[in-house]
């Protein structure tokens, strides 16, 4: 699943813990935290309290190899960032919060140890990782971007680095690293803080041997900074921090190895051990820096030096330990401080298991009792830890088990559940697979059974639901499963091959459940089942590959049922196998690094190579070559004896024509693919792990499938005409489709009381089996059967009816939505909507950058629960009438409210997800008819929401209704409305569903109510749920994950995360968004023309390409270039650089050019590329939202004192006194919406359309710093193209990029209009001018005139035009003759003749001082400046004339159309125009002449003298040739005559 897809992941983990065999560990800096890595690759996160009490919350996914050491990214006690090293080489930097991955990359190198360290220039900060391992350098990384700064490398005997520390001289400037090699060389580097990646080699300055052979520890005490400790394996000793001379040594005892150390205090340290024991020691005088005695030991025997005090052992008594460790305890000491200081030993050892100890602070009289004891005794007392927890603790002391995904089905003697050792999920049938230890394979529906594991239904407690089928077969557990299908067309889809530990292949026939053949070639367990690529030749085609334990390899075909290949002289075992379709190679790849490559055709080893051959070979398998392009000849095909050799030799015109067909073939299936809105992933820690399994939930997938799925009832999102619709209803397939529903009704009837017999009964599972025809033949039949054939008379699993995506929806909705804080709409959820109620908490995730993945333990809840107070009181919402009563069996009651709605104060990352997915996908429900879960009873209906934007935004829409809704509900109970929004519950029944009377309530109260129902769930957590959960149990939403969702590709989750984010802007009030202008204003990219941007000599020097940027020591793939791309959904669309070239990144445009008060600190930009175009593009959407929002408006005249009030609230920056801001963000927008496409900057990419829309938001505050005539261009350019995507844009499902652009820039248009008529109307009538000008001249008839945006733009402004005469007529009435100019250029000229004006563009005729002649061709317009305006059809030209000295309100031709009269309201005139033709029938201004005037009366005192009534109320009516009446606004009539 694409990390840009908004999924939210549920996790059910199973009876049995995961293992994790600790082998790392680290306590954060404000010691809430224990984080420990694993062997197999995962991360824990444990919560730790004060009172010691330790809880493990999340498992971190991500890595693929031994997690070899954690460390601090910073400091300080703010951040709880985590940097954790593989032993592939891969760093990960997490957020400890929540788990979330912040970034991620892979160096060469297995790195062993990180130190977080800070560089302080001035009074800024910047935190640096420094990084040792097996390799000879010093890696100095950026803490945030994870990208290798510089380097300190050794002249003098270069060996890898076993340890170091960081001295921070008080009396120098300088830091000092001090290193070990392995070798136990003592080196020194100094840093200064001004190192860059360009800087010199970096040399140790000074070296000295020390003999100190892999040092496991070299800490520098952080109390005196003049002592230094050392700990080897056999030893460990104290040190003068200033010339390194031996202070004191101390051996190990027999049997013991240290394995590192660290001060406790200035004359304490504490050692640990390989067996996991720590000691306590106290220094002699002549190691402590305050003693009169210190360094008197210096250059003495080790006997005549006195020894450390060893007064305390910390270990775990061995009666504890039920198991012994299979690896080395991993151990570290932590000390800070939390109300009092805490010096705690941390330990995690094979068993998972974490033991804390609180080292005690003894006094120098207690340490003297303790010397006269040991004078007696002989040993150290010891300390047992204070707490000391692992997974299994854990599980075994929950209440409420974790639940597995099939746990119900079957369990052992002792009533625990068979482990499942193989799963595999179905998406396009909604089946799981699962084959379990004892050898069994269960069908079962998958979203069925996760409702008996997570929700309150009605089949929770039912033993053996949901129906499933059981295939037994194998004779132990079943190890590996595949459903070739799946994987590729080609196969039959009835084929599914299971592998196990009895040395067999299963094929079963996946529909009927008969076992179709046993292969039986193996002599190990089978380890793994893969399907080959689809360019092999065509016996190849219909196998699969096997591989087992004892090192072989197998192809085995379906359909021949043999063994095509049997590859068994593996000396090792078996890691990857690859192909090579076009030599009709099989590859495979052994542990030793070894590459047998067999031929297919024949079974002939071809050869076996191994070192970097082998790895060649292995990567020339990657590159994807066809048969025809093989460059194979008859030589070699001889020589290597291959048979398909041959076949390519003598056939390569075939090979062409079969290259085309495949081609096709493989379009075919690319186009059959889709994105399912549920995927089960079975998971494990550990290869001897049992599957726990992970459901992802893809919220646009779902809501694509809500909106396309024909078993709702839906209709196709485009109508086909009426009557179409009448032939299809009529067809032969609708008359089977009614037939064939009939038929089902009766069998569903039957099935189901089957089921409930069975159940009654108390089986162990429902097989339900579908018996054809086919399946009554005898053996010998069946075995003659045509496969094919066979395949296409296949059954469904079973006969159990239900609508998968509407499950899916249920699962989704009831497992997100925050029960307990509302009753009444909790009971609305339950019975109209038809939600369920979690019974368990659940177990969500988190995934992030790189598919890295976040994982919620079942105890999660538990520290949550602990450290909140206590809930407030449901908030309780009179929905329903105080009459109706819900018996306490119906509504299920909430023990806690965390069980439920807990999940909102995990973290910001997770409320986002959580809080778009709900809203999104009720939004999509509220715009279907009958949108409920109880039943049938979605169907056929439009949506009733737009789906063209309209004017307001779409965002801004659904935050006003829901704020509406949210307050109707308030007050539903003084308004009286009794029953509006749910009916009477029925009491007498137990299951919650409706009553008899509310079953008879009419169709469209039903809807409305249901509708009313998912618009309170959308308010409760878009606007309500801070309110209701409080400060300490509700995490916001984060701005910036909303931000780069503000475009995204599915229509309702870009309301979604608009209605939020404008949500949360308003919640946090001006102080909370001048943070957010603050934070983010110095990443906004300076801005640089787009017309000399492109140009080699305008790039600054500074940018350069990401390739120059990367380390050589990083091994960037392409898979993580890709996963750049796809990692964020408002860059995603971004070539490697957004803006990189065409913006400096110099400094911050804001810092150097605002006002003093405005001045923000410059802000490093991130090192890597990627970050870098994040924060620019975050930057961007965030201060453009603000700044569209919250902006102030230019000041008017008639400004009234509230106006003036609220503009002076606007954010600081935005304001008419500061508009820095206002002006670089402006600047920013256009150049997105400008700048030509390029392979940095795609034409239709999220950031652009983001841009789009903002400029269209608030084009108010950007209009002063922009060319309003550029950007219209620009936004009509987009749209010209409006027509070829008018039914994608309708259809409500996601739309290409380039309908998208066009979409969002009509929208714009739309908002610049009505926001800013005059510029809009101004701006288009000079480019119409223009235009029309260049045409005129006869050099410059050219190709681009004729196809420039004025040309191709013409629908969409007169879509324009007609809105604004919609919504504001006044306005267009002001810039009367300019709208018409514009309407002139965009009328087609032949429908104008042939059609009239009235006809062409009815919407201008609507104002009285428009007249169209018929006759003439001419139309005549009354301009505000008293002018007359006349307009030539046939000559092209308009011609001025002076006629009245203040407005003209009205004109009209005579119907015989020689006659003009206008008329002017305020200077109480009407005149009569001549209008005879000239020479040629050309207008000439001495053809067209005043030949009468008459005054009018003045409109009588106190009558209505707006614009707007005048608009509607003086017109001219001719009704004769030579009589004209007068209308005005008054109501009075006058008549008059030529």
């Amino acid at each position: 699943m694409a990390s840009n897809n908004l999924a939210v992941p549920i996790v059910l983990w199973g009876h049995v813990p995961p293992t994790h065999c600790i082998s790392a560990i680290l306590l954060t800096s404000d010691q809430r935290t224990v984080v420990t890595g694993c062997h197999d690759g995962q991360i824990c996160l444990w919560d730790l309290n004060e009172n010691m009490e330790l809880v493990p919350r999340n498992m971190l996914f991500g890595h693929t190899a031994k997690i070899t050491c954690l460390a601090k990214s910073t400091d300080t006690w703010e951040k709880c960032n985590v940097v954790s090293a593989a032993e592939n080489g891969e760093l990960c930097l997490w957020d400890v919060s929540d788990g979330r991955c912040i970034e991620h990359t892979k160096l060469s190198g297995t790195h062993t140890a990180i130190y977080p360290y800070q560089v302080g220039n001035g009074s800024s900060r910047e935190y640096r990782l420094i990084c040792h391992g097996y390799y000879a350098e010093i890696l100095i990384m950026d803490a945030n971007s994870l990208e290798v700064l510089f380097s300190l490398s050794s002249k003098l005997s270069p060996d890898w680095i076993s340890c170091l520390c960081i001295l921070r001289p008080i009396k120098r400037h300088e830091d000092v690293i001090v290193a070990l090699s392995t070798s136990g060389t003592l080196k020194v580097w100094t840093l200064t803080g001004q190192e860059t990646k360009e800087s010199e080699p970096i040399f140790e300055t000074e070296s000295k041997p020390l003999r100190c052979l892999n040092a496991k520890t070299l800490a520098c005490c952080q109390f005196t900074q003049r002592t230094v400790l050392i700990v080897c394996s056999n030893y460990w000793q104290v040190y003068d921090a200033g010339d390194f001379s031996l202070l004191c040594s101390v051996p190990n005892k027999k049997g013991e190895a240290w394995t590192g150390g660290e001060f406790v205090a200035g004359d304490r340290v504490i050692v640990w051990s390989k067996a996991g024991r720590g000691s306590l020691y106290q220094l002699p005088s002549c190691c402590i820096p305050d003693s009169a005695d210190f360094r008197s030991g210096v250059g003495q025997a080790a006997a005549k030096t006195p020894a450390p005090f060893q007064y305390l052992v910390m270990e775990i008594h061995p009666s504890k330990i039920k198991k012994p460790l299979t690896c080395t305890p991993a151990m570290s000491f932590s000390f800070g401080r939390r109300g009092s200081y805490h010096k705690l030993l941390l330990r995690g050892d094979s068993h998972g298991r974490v033991t804390l100890w609180k080292i005690p602070d003894i006094t120098e009289k207690e340490l003297s009792c303790l010397k006269q004891v040991q004078d007696s005794v002989d040993r150290p007392p010891d300390m047992p830890p204070h707490v000391s927890m692992s997974l299994q603790d854990v599980w075994d002391s929950m209440e409420l088990k974790p639940a597995g995904i099939i746990d119900q089905l079957s369990t052992k003697q002792d009533n625990t559940p068979l482990a499942i050792t193989a799963s595999l999920y179905l998406p396009a049938q909604g089946r799981l697979v699962c084959g379990r230890e004892d050898g069994s394979i269960t069908i079962v529906p998958a979203t069925q059974t996760a409702k008996v594991q997570l929700l309150q239904c009605e089949h929770t407690k039912q033993r053996g639901w949901p129906p499933h089928r059981i295939l037994r077969g194998h004779k132990g557990k079943v190890t590996c499963l595949v459903y070739p299908h799946q994987e590729s067309l080609r196969y039959d889809p009835q084929y599914l091959v299971s592998g196990g530990v009895d040395f067999a292949v299963l094929v079963w026939d996946l529909f009927s459940g008969q076992l179709l053949h046993t292969f039986s070639v193996h002599g190990g367990e089978i380890t793994q089942l893969v399907c080959p690529p689809d360019n092999c030749n065509a016996r190849v085609l219909q196998s699969v590959c096997s591989v087992a334990t004892d090192h072989s390899v197998a192809l085995l075909s379906l359909r021949e049922r043999k063994a095509l290949l049997l590859a068994g002289r593996h000396l090792f075992p078996v890691q990857v196998i690859k192909w090579r379709p076009a030599d009709d190679f099989l590859v495979v790849g052994c542990l030793d690094n070894t590459v047998y490559v067999w031929q297919m055709e024949t079974g002939h080893l071809d050869r076996v190579e191994s070192g970097s051959v082998a790895q060649d070979i292995l990567n020339a398998c990657d590159e994807t070559i066809l048969p025809s392009e093989s460059t194979t000849t008859l030589a070699q095909a001889l020589k290597r004896r291959s048979l398909a050799a041959f076949k390519n030799v003598a056939q390569r015109a075939a090979f062409q024509v079969l290259q085309t067909s495949t081609a096709s073939h493989s379009h075919a299936e690319v186009s059959k693919t889709q994105n399912f809105a549920l995927s089960i992933t079975p998971m494990r820690t550990n290869p001897k792990d049992s599957d726990f399994h992970v459901l992802f939930f893809d919220t646009e997938a779902l809501i694509v499938q809500l909106l396309t799925d024909e078993t709702l009832g839906l209709s196709s999102p485009i109508a086909p005409e009426p009557s179409k619709q009448k032939d299809q209803s009529e067809s032969p397939s609708s008359k089977r489709r009614t037939l064939f529903s009939s038929v089902g009704e009766t069998i569903k009837a039957q099935v189901s009381e089957t089921i409930k017999s069975q159940l009654k009964q108390g089986s162990d599972f429902i097989d339900l089996k579908i018996r054809s025809p086919k399946k009554e033949q005898t053996n010998g039949q069946k075995e003659s059967v045509d496969l094919e054939y066979k395949s296409k008379r296949s059954k469904n699993l079973t006969l159990l009816e239900y609508n998968l995506t509407l499950d899916i929806a249920q699962l989704l909705m009831s497992c997100l939505h925050a029960w307990g804080l509302d009753l009444e709409l909790d009971k609305l959820c339950l019975f109209k909507l038809g939600l369920l109620k979690p019974h368990i908490p659940v177990s969500f995730g988190l995934i992030s950058r790189g598919g890295h993945m976040s994982l919620m333990l079942p105890t999660w809840y538990k520290y949550r629960e602990r450290v909140t107070t206590g809930l407030a009181e449901p908030k309780t919402t009179q929905l329903v009438p105080s009459t109706a009563q819900v018996e306490p069996a119906a509504v299920p009651h909430i023990g806690s409210s965390l069980v439920h709605s807990g999940h909102w104060e995990i973290s910001s990352a997770v409320t986002t997800q959580h809080l778009l997915s709900v809203i999104s996908v009720a939004n999509t429900l509220m715009g279907m008819t009958n949108a409920s879960f109880l039943g049938e009873k979605i169907n056929q209906g439009k949506r009733t929401s737009p789906l063209v934007p309209t004017v307001e935004s779409i965002a801004q829409d659904l935050l006003e209704n829901i704020v509406l809704e949210s307050e109707r509900v308030r007050r539903i109970k003084q308004v009286g409305v009794q029953g509006l929004i749910v009916g009477e519950v029925n009491t007498d029944s137990s299951d919650g569903t409706d009553s008899e009377a509310e079953s008879g309530m009419p169709p469209s109260i039903q809807q409305a109510q249901i509708k009313q129902g998912w618009s309170l769930l959308a308010a409760l957590h878009c606007v309500l749920l801070p309110d209701l959960l409080g400060k300490e149990r509700f995490q916001p939403p984060q701005l910036q994950m909303l931000a780069r969702r503000w475009q995204d590709r599915c229509l309702e989750v870009r309301e979604a995360a608009q209605a939020l984010m404008l949500a949360e802007l308003q919640r946090i009030g001006p102080e909370g968004r001048k943070e957010v202008i603050d934070s983010w204003a110095p990443h906004l990219p300076n801005y640089v023309d787009p017309q000399t941007a492109q140009s080699p000599e305008t790039q600054p020097s500074s940018a350069s390409s990401p390739k120059d940027k990367t380390e050589p020591t990083a091994e960037p793939t392409k898979e993580e270039e890709t996963d750049h791309l796809q990692d964020e959904d408002l860059i995603s669309g971004c070539a490697p650089s957004l803006m990189e070239d065409e913006v400096s990144q110099e400094s911050s445009p804001v810092s150097r050019n605002c006002s003093p008060e405005m001045a923000y600190p410059t802000q490093k930009k991130a090192s890597m590329p990627f970050e870098a175009r994040r924060n620019q593009a975050t930057a961007i959407v965030m201060l453009g939202v603000i700044g569209a929002e919250f902006g102030a408006e230019i000041a008017t005249k008639g400004q009234n004192e509230e106006q003036k009030k609220k503009a002076s609230r606007a954010p600081e920056g935005f304001s008419r006194d500061n508009y820095s801001l206002a002006r670089h963000t402006s600047k920013a927008l256009t150049y997105l919406l400008l700048a030509p496409p390029s392979g940095k900057l795609p034409a239709h990419t999220p950031i652009r359309r983001a841009a789009i829309d903002l400029i269209g938001r608030g084009f108010t505050v950007w209009e002063p710093y922009m060319d309003v005539s550029a950007v219209l261009l620009g936004l009509l350019e987009l749209c010209c193209d409006s027509e070829k995507h008018a039914a994608s844009m309708t259809s409500g499902l996601p739309l290409t990029p380039a309908a998208d652009s066009c979409r969002t820039a009509r929208h714009a248009l739309s908002l610049i209009a009505t926001a800013r008529p005059s510029a809009f109307i101004t701006t288009m009538a000079k480019e119409v001018a223009r235009h029309a000008a260049m045409a005129a001249n006869a050099q410059s008839q050219s190709a681009p005139i004729h196809t420039s945006v004025l040309v191709r733009g013409k629908p969409e402004i007169l879509r324009v035009i007609e809105l604004l005469i919609d919504k504001m007529q006044s306005d267009v009435a002001e810039l009367i003759v300019e709208v018409m100019d514009i309407t002139v250029h965009c009328l087609d000229a032949a429908q104008l003749k042939q059609k009239g004006l009235q006809e062409t563009f009815p919407a201008i005729c609507r104002f009285n001082m428009v007249s169209y002649d018929n006759h003439s061709r001419r139309i005549a317009v009354g301009a505000r400046n008293g002018y007359l305006a006349l307009y030539d059809q046939k000559t092209a030209k308009c011609q001025m004339i002076a006629a009245h000295s203040a407005p003209v309100m009205a004109v009209a031709f005579s119907p015989d159309g020689r006659h003009l009269a206008t008329y002017s309201y305020q200077e109480n005139k009407l005149l009569f125009w001549q209008m005879a033709a000239g020479l040629f029938g050309m207008m000439s201004g001495s053809s067209i002449k005043c030949i009468r005037s008459h005054d009018t009366r003045p409109a009588r005192a106190g009558s209505n003298t707006s614009l707007n009534s005048l608009l509607k109320g003086v017109r001219l009516v001719w009704i004769t040739q030579k009589n004209v009446i007068v209308l005005t606004g008054d109501g009075s009539e006058q008549k008059f005559s030529v």
